[in-house]
Formats: structure tokens, C-alpha cells, sequence
């Protein structure tokens, strides 16, 4: 395959007359859908925009590449245009662009990436793109691209490893790992020609780690450049010097950098074992958005043992209720089968908050977060305290004590900063001690600095719940309308964590208090922890516009969550866009519970969802309790999530 097999002539556009970077978008993917290479093209438009959300694409000389891999793809392609006088792309240089390619990748194919490999490193010769400026039709711009390709690709094309000893290593990335992952790469092994040393780039790119250092070629090398927007493996520099900066810096500034390692001016990365470099955080890479870096892997690691978990409770679930089993807090484990599906699932289940805890302290502080990590999670998760650890000999937690999801996000973060903190009080220790910190100072410290930070916060937290059930008690003797609401909507604040366990307790609290029917509050509050799941399930589904690609992905799972009464599912869309999804849920799970309360439905069962329909009173109110209030929630998302299109457009 060569590069003109994926640009056809009328996807090429010369001497356009436009004025603003939105034109050149529109001009550019209207040509590959003019070409047949698209099977939606608004939805491929919000691909590309929110590929410039995240940073121009435009690489400075006049040059931008913009680019997106979506399923609204139905082929690789290329579609390309030249601007009279150029526009305000963005560029690193300031400079105006005039030379566009915009580069269409199917979701799930990656065998057209060595192919935008060499174009991307082609673009990086000057007189290569001064020949594609001066083309007069489309056929004189694909003859240009050929001769060059034959030219500097004869037979197998592709990056070779250099057989010279490599001065200097560099490892490029950007997000999407297509264009400017390539063009960083190519745009340092020039700048280390020019300035008389080799320089081996690896390319974390879509099709894999490309061109890969190996552990010799890392131990006799000078340093390492990181040309990075993403996470890339780390732990293999401990004790060279590493410079780390954006892709962009890669493209632009490489005999800059290259310089700076040549003459020493890069930090030692004291990372053996892990460690995270002593050097600054990527460039232009401000406070939020590395918070938010932090919490999304977290959220994503978590995200299997949230779905797994969670399906496999439901079809305890299932099983028992078809075996006929009763409502009650055994359903789910009664008859063998399902007591086996149902175990499986809580114990994947449960692990859920340590794992979601142990990734963002390793994102905060790479690998020696991992351990502080998961115990705080599991503390969290156990509600283990001080006066639990000393009375009890099975480790039993204390459950007013249990902070769940909250507490989890607090001990991702906290277990981080105090792995941050060892490191710098350790950073005295001679070079012949770096072996020992990893594997014995960093571990036993942080998991004990951890373990005890997390039984002062668990009860607080405990408190918290204490307080909560305590209004409660006193608002049901007021209101029945406004508990029912009120309890609803706890279930949907943390789901999971102390204001859905106080709602929930107090909730089966009242079903053992004989002495007043109280079954209704228990109705409000299960149909309140319905809500939240399915909702967003309806959100992916009706309006998919307004969420990311794995959101998508994930929704269908939610419907099965919410009517098994699993709230968590939805945490991973609570953690993404709290400010959003939370109060949208809140007001869902609100109108489920007035809906409820209004239809006088009681439910004597304190768990099951839709299993245990049957023996609710006036089961169908309570379906249109739980219908009314997932639709509520639904819009809500819909109104509080703006469309990914609009918000990415104002990036222009």
C-alpha cells in the first residue's frame, strides 16, 4: 500500500479561498465525504473537533494535520487542501497554515498506520512541501507525494533501526497516535543528523509500540528524550537523564532538546523501580487537567471489575428468582448455582474501590502508589478505624466507619502524595541506596502512612453517616412525600458511598422496626438507587453526542445495573463529569421517589430490583415510579452534557 492508495483526487482541493480554521474543517471533511469515506459524517466532524480540543493539530511551517480515528469511518483515508495566504490554525510558531491533510482512521484497524507514518515524516522535508504548495491540479499533488515516497521508501518502507550506537533515545506519543507521535520522531532524528549524533526514536503510535529501546541501548545512551501527551512506560530510564516535554516540543523545538541532553542539562530520572521523574510535568499541561489525568485512570482500570462484577451479581440474581426462591436478603445465593455466579461476581465486585484508589495513586506517583493505593481503597471499602484494628482479631471493619467511593477518590489521591513525599524525604540517600528504596522503604512507609491516614478519615465519614440517619429519622416523622424524595435522592449522591450507605441503612432499618409499616421507605429508596444506572444507560442511547466513545460503549451495561439495583454502575460517569452527571441523577432519583411515594408503593424486600417486583405493593406505580425518574435523569443528562460537537467547535 502506498500513500496515494489512500488519497483520491477528489479528495484534494487547491488554492482554497477560506478564511477561518471552521472552514478549513468543513472544507476538508467535506471531501472525504464527497469521497465515500465516511459512513457519518457529523459524527466523524466531532471526532476531529474533539481531536482539537485536546491541541492543534497544526505542527507550525505552514502545516497542519488534522486527524481522528472513529467508527463513523468506513475505510483509512486521506483527503488534503492547500489555502491562499493560509488561516489561524493554532501553530506553535504562530505562523498561518496553508498545507492540510486530514487523515480518517476506522476504529478498528491499524494496518494503514505505516503508511500515515511516512507521510507524516515526508511533510517534515521542506522542499517536499514547497513541491505540493506549487501543485496546480490534483494529479500534480499525488505525482509529487509518489516520487517522494519511491524516493525515500524504494522497496520496504517504514522506519529502520539505525546499526550506530544511539547518543541519545526519545519516545514520542500523542493521544491519538497517528500524526504527531510520526512527525516528533522524524523531526529529532533529522535534528540529531544535523547536529552529528544518532538519535533512535520509539513510536508509542495506534498500532503499538513501534522501534521499541531496549535495556542496552537505554543503559549506554547519553539520555532520553519524552516526547509525550500520554502516559508512557517510565520505569526503564531510573538513573539516566530524562527530559520530559509535550509531542509538540518534540516537533518544534528538537535540536533544543537534543542539546540539552548532549550537554547534560536534563534531570537524573530517579525512577528505578518506578519512581516518577524528578523533571517537570509535560508543558502546557495545567493543574486540572492532570487531576483529571489522574482520576480517568483510575476510573478506567476500574471500569472491568465495575461491569464484570456487577453482571454477574445480576445473574445471581436471576438464577434464584427463576428457581424460586423468595424476596429477601438471601436472594441471590440461594440455590447453588447462583450462590456460585453471585460470589464470583462480589468478589470481583469488591475490589472495585481498591483498584480505582491504587491507579490514581499510580498515575500521582507511578508504580510505588500502587500498594498505599489499593490498602487505602481497601480501607475504605472495610471502614477499618483505629479501635477496630485493636479489637478485632479477623479484621472485621467497623461498618458505620465504611467511606466507600469518596473515601476511595480521597485515598487514590492522598496514598499518591504521600509516596510523593517519601521519595523526597529519601532523596538524600547515596546512589548505592536507590536499590532499596523501591523495594522496601516506599512500601513499608507508605502503606503505613496510608493505613493510618485512612482510619482517622474513616470515621469521619462515620460521623457523617451518623448525623445523616439521624435527620432522617426525624424528617419521616414529618413528611412522607419529602422523606421518600429525600431518600431517593441520596441513593444517587456518591453511589455508594456515606449519603447512598445512610439512605440505604436507614432504609432497611425501618423494615425491621415492627412496631410501624414502614415499607414504603424502602420502595423509595431502592427505585432511588435504580435510577442513576439506567438513566445514563437511556442518555448513551438517545443522545449518544454527549458522551465519549468508551461511555458509549459501556452504556447497554447500565440497563442491566440500574434493574438489578447496582447504583456503582454509574460511578464511572460520576467520576468523569461530576458536576454534570450527579445532580442530573439527583434529580432523577428525586422524581422516582415522589412518583413512589404518590402511588403509595411499599416494598418489604431490601434489595433485588427488579426481582423482587413481585412482591411489592402496587408494582405498577412502581414501574412507572422507576420509568418516570430514569426519564427525568435521561433529559437532565442531556440538558447538563452539552453536545461534544458544540463544546469542541468553540476550540476553533
Amino acid at each position: 500500500m502506498k500513500i496515494t492508495d489512500l488519497l483520491k483526487p477528489e479528495a484534494i482541493t487547491l488554492g482554497l479561498d477560506v478564511s477561518s480554521r471552521g472552514d478549513v474543517i468543513n472544507a476538508l471533511v467535506g471531501l472525504h465525504a464527497a469521497a465515500g469515506s465516511l459512513s457519518d459524517k457529523d459524527a466523524y466532524k466531532a471526532a476531529i473537533l474533539e481531536r482539537e480540543a485536546q491541541g492543534t493539530t497544526a505542527v507550525g511551517d505552514g502545516i497542519a494535520v488534522p486527524h481522528a480515528k472513529t467508527k463513523a469511518v468506513k475505510y483509512p483515508a486521506l483527503s488534503a487542501v492547500t489555502v491562499r495566504g493560509g488561516v489561524d490554525f493554532g501553530a506553535p510558531d504562530s505562523k498561518p497554515s496553508d498545507l492540510f491533510f486530514m487523515i480518517a482512521a476506522p476504529q478498528d484497524s491499524n494496518d494503514y498506520l505505516e503508511i500515515l507514518s511516512r507521510l507524516m515524516i515526508m511533510l517534515m522535508d521542506g522542499d517536499f512541501a514547497a513541491a505540493l504548495r506549487k501543485a496546480q491540479t490534483p494529479q500534480d499533488f499525488l505525482r509529487v507525494i509518489d516520487e517522494c515516497e519511491k524516493a525515500k521508501y524504494p522497496e520496504s518502507g517504514g522506519r529502520g533501526e539505525p546499526s550506530r550506537a544511539h547518543r541519545v533515545l526519545a519516545v514520542t506519543a500523542c493521544p491519538t497516535g497517528i500524526a504527531h507521535t510520526y512527525m516528533a520522531a522524524e523531526a529529532l532524528e533529522k535534528a540529531g543528523e544535523r547536529l552529528g549524533c544518532t538519535v533512535k526514536c520509539e513510536t508509542n503510535g495506534s498500532g503499538g509500540v513501534k522501534n521499541r529501546l531496549t535495556q542496552k541501548e537505554i543503559e549506554e545512551c547519553d539520555g532520553i528524550i519524552v516526547a509525550a501527551d500520554k502516559n508512557v512506560d517510565m520505569a526503564r530510564f531510573g538513573g539516566k537523564r530524562v527530559l520530559k516535554v509535550s509531542v509538540s516540543a518534540g516537533i518544534n523545538r528538537p535540536e533544543e532538546l537534543i542539546n540539552k541532553i548532549l550537554h547534560g542539562e536534563a534531570p537524573v530520572y530517579l525512577g528505578k523501580g518506578g519512581e516518577a521523574p524528578d523533571a517537570s510535568p509535560a508543558e502546557n499541561e495545567g493543574f486540572g487537567r492532570r487531576v483529571y489525568k489522574h482520576l480517568m485512570n483510575g476510573v478506567s482500570h476500574m471500569l472491568p471489575f465495575v461491569v464484570g462484577g456487577g453482571v454477574l451479581i445480576a445473574l445471581g440474581f436471576l438464577i434464584d428468582s427463576l428457581s424460586g426462591a423468595p424476596a429477601g436478603p438471601q436472594l441471590g445465593y440461594t440455590n447453588p448455582a447462583a450462590a456460585v455466579v453471585f460470589w464470583i461476581g462480589k468478589a470481583a465486585f469488591a475490589l472495585m474501590l481498591p483498584v480505582l484508589s491504587a491507579y490514581i495513586a499510580s498515575s500521582v506517583a507511578d508504580r510505588p502508589g500502587l500498594l498505599p493505593g489499593f490498602v487505602g481503597g481497601v480501607f475504605a471499602s472495610s471502614g477499618y478505624t483505629f479501635n477496630s484494628l485493636i479489637e478485632n482479631k479477623d479484621l472485621a471493619g467497623d461498618p458505620t466507619a465504611v467511606s466507600g467511593f469518596l473515601g476511595a477518590l480521597i485515598a487514590g489521591f492522598a496514598a499518591g502524595i504521600i509516596m510523593l513525599g517519601i521519595k523526597k524525604a529519601f532523596s538524600f540517600l547515596p546512589k548505592s541506596m536507590q536499590g532499596v528504596k523501591p523495594v522496601f522503604l516506599y512500601p513499608v512507609f507508605g502503606t503505613l502512612l496510608m493505613g493510618v491516614l485512612m482510619c482517622v478519615i474513616n470515621p469521619v465519614v462515620g460521623l457523617l453517616n451518623t448525623a445523616l440517619t439521624n435527620g432522617l429519622t426525624a424528617l419521616g416523622s414529618t413528611s412522607r412525600l419529602l422523606l421518600s424524595v429525600v431518600l431517593a435522592a441520596m441513593m444517587a449522591i456518591d453511589m455508594g458511598g456515606p449519603f447512598n450507605k445512610a439512605a440505604y441503612v436507614f432504609g432497611t432499618a425501618m423494615l425491621t422496626d415492627a412496631s410501624v409499616q414502614n415499607d414504603w421507605i424502602m420502595a423509595a429508596v431502592m427505585v432511588g438507587g435504580m435510577v442513576p444506572p439506567i438513566a445514563i444507560a437511556l442518555a448513551t442511547t438517545l443522545f449518544k453526542n454527549r458522551w465519549n466513545e468508551q461511555e458509549l460503549k459501556s452504556g447497554p451495561v447500565n440497563y442491566v445495573m440500574g434493574l438489578c439495583f447496582i447504583t456503582e454502575g454509574a460511578i464511572p460517569y460520576a467520576a468523569s463529569d461530576p458536576l454534570r452527571v450527579i445532580p442530573a441523577c439527583i434529580v432523577g432519583s428525586g422524581v422516582s421517589g415522589a412518583v413512589s411515594a404518590l402511588f403509595g408503593c411499599s416494598l418489604p424486600a431490601p434489595h433485588g430490583g427488579i426481582f423482587v417486583f413481585p412482591v411489592v405493593e402496587n408494582v405498577l406505580g412502581y414501574i412507572a415510579a422507576l420509568a418516570a425518574g430514569s426519564v427525568a435523569g435521561c433529559l437532565m443528562l442531556a440538558l447538563l452534557k452539552k453536545k461534544r460537537t458544540h463544546r469542541l467547535a468553540r476550540a476553533e
